[in-house]
């Protein structure tokens, strides 16, 4: 498969560097802003782009983009909605690798085929379904497939080596190494779990290993380019947005630009 995430972790390698990927709640604090902050997010040094689709239960997820995906749900919030924010960023000449990162509530509720299809017109270019296992993957992976999105497939330090034989079977674009067993949350030291964790998957895939939850520092972004193809930081960002919305005007330009500088500082220097 080639497409746009393909053609990064390509660019990346050739530049001998890892890859810096943020994380957003789509609608947190509100869509329009969610379209700035993809443009803002490209200009600040974003590899690619992880974008959430707020839910009602997210399980997997720590107390900050929990409450990100409530305050989200709390204006009109819809999957096609968010697919028109990404076709708008798009039109913006926004070339940046976007991933969506959803429960698989909302895509069923869409309808698998319409929203691969409306996915692919919008510029998506891959989704990573956090409840979606290997064993029951087989259906969407081809559905995606025939529209050349990826299938973005999380991997867990308590996984055996015939699982992670599974999710990479399954898996596109890259792989999500997750850097320690619990929900997304930043932490102040990452642990060994997500080095050995990405050490075993490369037995099993050539694909680039990407690895999130926890990562919350310029250095702990370089840490993990030591070991990784990429580092994804979400609630460190999600925490600022909510932070700014505190104190300032969430629809001014100073709003987008502080959250983008806060991202590109993110990058070790």
């Amino acid at each position: 498969m080639t497409n746009r995430i393909t053609e990064k972790f390509r660019e990346l390698n050739a530049a001998n560097r890892g890859g810096f990927i943020p994380f957003i709640v789509a609608g947190d604090p509100h869509l329009h802003v969610t379209g700035q902050l993809i443009l803002e997010l490209a200009r600040n040094g974003a590899s690619l782009i992880e974008l959430g689709v707020p839910f009602s239960d997210p399980v997997a997820d720590g107390v900050t983009i929990q409450a990100a995906s409530e305050r989200a749900l709390k204006n009109p919030v819809s999957v096609e909605a968010i697919l028109n924010v990404v076709a708008d960023a798009r039109s913006k000449n926004c070339e940046v690798p976007i991933i969506l990162f959803s429960y698989f509530n909302p895509i069923l509720q869409f309808g698998l085929e319409k929203f691969a299809e409306k996915a692919a017109e919008s510029g998506i270019d891959g989704i990573l379904v956090t409840d979606l296992v290997p064993e029951e993957a087989e259906g969407f992976h081809s559905i995606l497939a025939a529209k050349d999105l990826a299938l973005i497939m999380l991997a867990a330090p308590t996984s055996s080596d015939e699982r992670l034989r599974k999710i990479c079977e399954k898996a596109s674009g890259f792989v999500y190494a997750v850097s320690r067993t619990g929900v997304t949350g930043a932490q102040t030291s990452l642990s060994n779990d997500a080095e050995n964790l990405v050490e075993r998957l490369r037995k099993f895939t050539d694909l680039p290993v990407a690895v999130g939850f926890g990562i919350s520092s310029s250095e702990q972004v370089a840490e993990t380019w030591k070991y990784a193809d990429a580092a994804v930081v979400g609630s460190a960002i999600v925490a600022e947005i909510a932070r700014l919305s505190l104190i300032m005007n969430e629809n001014s330009d100073e709003f987008v630009e502080k959250i983008g500088t806060f991202a590109a500082n993110l990058l070790p220097g």
